[in-house]
């Protein structure tokens, strides 16, 4: 990841973020959408017990690589150069997905992928890294391989994603390409303990950064066993101090400190604060689900469908004016990645903290899950 390209990038969120002053202080809307995500898939080759996806009865029916292509192209005409994140389900088992990756690159289109690492073989990770993406999102829930496997539902998951990891290194210093690797712990009620951990572990690997964030409650198992409760909120609390410390002292977080600050109210079903307000997700988000919808948010209906209409079309079109004004009345407390509140200063810091990652790796250690303590700090 290039400076100048995070910097032209950095422009084009600076444009939004006066357009929304604009839109919350007149209603006069010149926004553009400023971050996207696909969902390629909902299908999935784990069984993590806070997600739904893989026990799902029937799954909504899956774009083409073609029909792809066809929607980033839309996006392109409507914005000019954009990054988007693709994930699933698991990205990696869907046919032509590495070909999509490809494709963006040579259309110049950034594009960054997040997956549990369980298809991060020789081959992929050769042809991921050729494919010179934006970033590499590896979800990893602890720094143990009992305690990842056990909450991602597949025996062996920890040590295969761990090679895969390094097969990535090993291609990008090969290939001559660089780019983040980026580790994404999902927390809950087994690891938050772990956090301080996750971080000397990251580093360990290789990882460039870490990016938190909470599980909500999809599942049975987030409500039966997976959720935070109030006799454990004191220790939830010091370790988001340590956390936020850790942060200060420059390790590689990529959350916000406000964001870190606010895990023990998410897990209380707290409402967003003053200084989390107004939710700005309807105004820069850009979801395209497996199918084509487009949404600005999970939480609400879909405002088009990419197969159907233009980028431009369903960003300007009433249903995403409508659900655009109900997004900024909302008060709901997100702290996921993708709908997590971000100023431009965040952003900007987001940015740094990735070069600062690519310009401090430090050596990785031959066996990686030894020199991570048991033991979980707080």
């Amino acid at each position: 990841m290039k400076p100048s390209t995070l910097a032209r990038l950095a422009l084009k969120h600076t444009y939004n973020h006066f357009a929304e002053e604009l839109y919350l202080h007149t209603g006069k809307d010149v926004t553009k959408p400023v971050t996207f995500y696909g969902l390629v898939n909902e299908r999935c080759n784990v069984k993590c017990r806070y997600c739904e996806y893989w026990r799902l009865p029937q799954y909504k029916d899956e774009m083409s690589i073609e029909e792809w292509q066809s929607a980033l192209l839309s996006i392109k005409e409507f914005v000019g150069t954009f990054s988007i994140s693709y994930s699933g389900g698991e990205p990696f088992i869907k046919p032509g997905f590495l070909d999509l990756m490809m494709f963006c690159h040579k259309n110049g289109i950034h594009a960054g992928v997040t997956t549990n690492g369980s298809a991060l073989n020789k081959k992929n990770a050769a042809k991921l890294v050729a494919s010179h993406p934006w970033n590499l999102n590896v979800s990893v829930d602890a720094p143990i391989a009992e305690l990842h496997d056990y909450l991602r539902g597949w025996p062996g998951l920890f040590r295969k994603l761990s090679d895969g990891i390094k097969y990535v290194r090993e291609e990008r210093e090969r290939q001559g390409i660089d780019f983040p690797i980026i580790i994404k712990p999902t927390i809950g009620k087994k690891n938050f303990r772990y956090l301080p951990d996750m971080v000397e572990w990251a580093k360990q690997m290789g990882a460039t950064a870490l990016n938190f964030q909470p599980m909500d409650k999809w599942t049975p198992e987030t409500y039966e066993e997976l959720w935070i409760e109030e006799h454990e909120y004191d220790d939830l609390q010091r370790v988001v101090d340590r956390m936020r410390e850790l942060k200060r002292q420059g390790e590689p977080i990529m959350n916000s400190d406000l964001v870190i600050s606010l895990l023990t109210q998410h897990f209380r079903e707290q409402s967003a604060p003053p200084e989390a307000m107004p939710c700005r997700v309807g105004m820069r988000d850009f979801f395209i689900r497996t199918n084509g919808d487009i949404e600005v948010c999970f939480f609400y209906p879909s405002i088009g469908n990419i197969k159907e209409q233009s980028a431009r079309e369903i960003w300007y079109g009433p249903k995403a004016a409508e659900i655009r004004k109900q997004t900024v009345a909302c008060d709901r407390l997100c702290l996921y990645t993708c709908l997590s509140q971000k100023t431009l200063t965040d952003k900007v810091k987001m940015g740094l903290t990735i070069l600062n990652g690519q310009n401090k790796r430090r050596p990785v250690s031959q066996d990686v899950e030894a020199d991570v303590p048991v033991g979980a700090a707080t």
